[in-house]
């Protein structure tokens, strides 16, 4: 369980209790609005709260009926091998039970929770009640092997099987003494093995982390290369990448293809150390390089790396092997390795949290909000995250700081941490995604940013946008081609925008304008309006969609004719329809579409029939 979990209270009685558990596990106590008190986060709704902490992988104390947290993450189910632990304790503290994620860390929880508060953790998956070991989640400093064959063997021993432990790392797996050992006779028996090396055919097989890969290489290397390489190395060694705890490098490398493929295709984390770090591991290599000194500041990369990774006490099991582009060692800790040392490579999450109603998040969002360290945005945009951003460090940046706001992220990323870039609807759609390339793009000379923040992981989560929500509250108005402009003229010459406009006008596309007016800018919605009733009929509808899914959302209908400016404020966005579109009067209300011409269709023909993967 690598996320600390959230402690939820839903009323009164069962807020003495959840605050034992908060404080007993260290972690936050959010409270349901005007039912608690003196909690860290209040929400109004327990289904959508608890739904939303499950999407972003967080893990679920809730001091409620168990009925109500199944109800709140039903609709997300999908995989046990993902989803985190949720927990159910009854009010007064007698019985805790771990409803989801019991082999992720649920049953520990509970029962750790139970150990706390005297009470009885009601586990239920049948491999602990019955032999008191999860095949399927191995302790810390352990991996499996052969997952495929966990719940075959599992099933077995239930049935009453005996099991036959074997390997070179048998006398280390004291967490399966407990399973019921074979004696001479027995007939049904299944062996498990307990090694460092690749596991046989059919073997439900554990291995302990003991070992830690260190790589390094030119830059441009070929991945094919540097991967070969590891996998002679590890053959040579006798090995499994199971063993290994993570792949090691210098930090001028982390955003090295080879490397960060590496890592990916072994399932492994990439951890980094800085020269001086590597430096300080020169009395142990097998042969110091000065020319490697002279490049980058310590006398050797894969041999230091591997010894910083397996600790004070490993020892080199493979020493330096080398390709044209490619060098790769191995080192052996006594003892399995708990966790990596190093540090990971940071990573900057640009992320567009939608309209800012948690509902019209994406799970992928909330997961990469969750799991950064820090958030930076317009404070506004993280203040609607509510209880993802409780707890978190987050530097807030006012409107006009948008560049600072993102070389700011990208620095602290850089320095080793992951960070979340928070932006409203989707963060590629004038938003802070172009910002964030343009100075990873610019040179150090042209006010780009530092070569450590180059090397930071960017990843990019898409989000609801504004005029998608638009379009959804209204019916569906971008059924045809559009397009979207903005009105601001701050970075963008308003020459620029008026051709623009003529443009869209001439190509009849539906139109979506952002930033319509601000305090100062009142004339070009209007001018944007004469252009184009010049090329659509005045009765063209027109919505104005403000404070989308949130407080005060409302939807005004208007045509090209009537739109006033003076109805438009800067939490506005203009969907202005094409001569196609339709104000249509049904029995929900008004619903504006724009046709596709499915009418006009010839029999035979697909080309309007969304027959391509982009299409409905």
């Amino acid at each position: 369980m690598a996320v600390t979990p959230v402690v939820l209270c839903l009323s009164r009685s069962g807020l003495p209790v959840a605050r034992r558990i908060a404080d007993g596990l260290g972690c936050a106590l959010h409270g349901r609005q005007d039912r608690v008190d003196g909690v860290d986060v209040v929400f109004a709704d327990a289904l959508i709260h608890a739904r939303d902490l499950f999407a972003a992988g967080i893990p679920i104390v809730g001091v409620c009926a168990s009925g109500i947290l199944i109800r709140a993450v039903a609709p997300l189910l999908s995989d046990k091998r993902s989803e985190p632990p949720v927990v159910s304790v009854s009010d007064d503290g007698g019985v805790v039970v771990p409803l989801l994620g019991g082999h992720r860390g649920g049953n520990r929880l509970a029962s750790r929770i139970a150990a706390h508060l005297g009470a009885v953790a009601a586990v239920t998956t049948a491999g602990d009640v019955a032999l008191g070991v999860a095949l399927d989640a191995p302790p810390g400093g352990w991996s499996l092997g052969t997952p495929d064959l966990a719940k075959d063997v599992m099933v077995r021993l239930l049935a009453g099987a005996r099991v036959r432990l074997t390997g070179d790392a048998c006398d280390d797996a004291t967490w399966l003494a407990a399973l019921p050992m074979a004696a001479t006779g027995d007939t049904d028996v299944v062996t498990i093995c307990a090694s460092v090396a690749p596991p046989a055919p059919g073997v439900l097989t554990f291995h302990p982390r003991r070992f830690a890969l260190g790589v390094g290489c030119s830059r441009d290397c070929p991945p094919d290369e540097l991967s070969d390489l590891v996998r002679r190395v590890l053959e040579d060694a006798g090995v499994a990448p199971g063993a290994l705890i993570a792949v090691h490098t210098l930090d001028l490398k982390a955003d090295e293809p080879a490397v960060v493929r590496l890592a990916h295709d072994l399932d492994l984390p990439l951890r980094l150390f800085d020269a001086a770090q590597l430096e300080a591991m020169t009395a142990r290599l097998s042969a110091p390089s000065d020319v490697v000194f002279a490049e980058v500041g310590c006398h050797g990369v894969s041999e230091a790396a591997a010894l910083a990774g397996g600790g004070a006490q490993s020892r080199l099991a493979i020493t330096k092997r080398k390709t044209a582009h490619a060098t790769a060692a191995l080192a052996e800790a006594p003892d399995s390795i708990l966790a990596p040392a190093g540090r990971r490579r940071g990573r900057l999450s640009v992320v567009g949290i939608g309209p800012g109603q948690a509902a019209w998040r994406t799970p992928e969002v909330s997961r990469l909000i969750a799991e950064a360290d820090e958030l930076v945005g317009y404070g506004l945009y993280i203040d609607l995250l509510g209880p993802l951003a409780a707890g978190k460090v987050r530097t807030d940046f006012p409107l006009g700081g948008e560049e600072a706001r993102c070389r700011h992220a990208l620095e602290r990323a850089g320095a080793g941490v992951n960070v979340a870039l928070v932006c409203s609807g989707d963060a590629g759609i004038y938003a802070m995604g172009a910002l964030v390339f343009e100075l990873l793009d610019r040179a150090p000379d042209e006010m780009g940013v530092s070569d450590a923040a180059r090397r930071a992981e960017v990843i990019c989560a898409p989000g609801v946008s504004a005029l998608q929500a638009a379009a959804a509250r209204a019916g569906a108005p971008l059924g045809h081609d559009f397009c979207a402009i903005s009105l601001s003229d701050l970075l963008t010459p308003r020459a620029d925008i008026l051709r623009r406009i003529e443009a869209a006008g001439t190509g009849d596309f539906v139109i979506a304008f952002y930033n319509p007016v601000s305090m100062k800018r009142r004339i070009l919605l209007e001018e944007a309006r004469k252009i184009l009733l010049r090329h659509r009929p005045a009765d063209t509808p027109v919505l104005l969609a403000t404070n989308l899914g949130r407080a005060g959302e409302r939807l005004v209908y208007r045509t090209l004719a009537t739109l006033e400016v003076d109805e438009v404020d800067m939490l506005t966005v203009v969907l202005i329809g094409s001569s196609q579109s339709r104000l249509a009067r049904l029995g929900e209300g008004p619903r504006l579409y724009t046709p596709r011409g499915y009418a006009r269709r010839i029999d035979g023909d697909l080309s309007a029939g969304g027959d391509s993967v982009t299409s409905g």
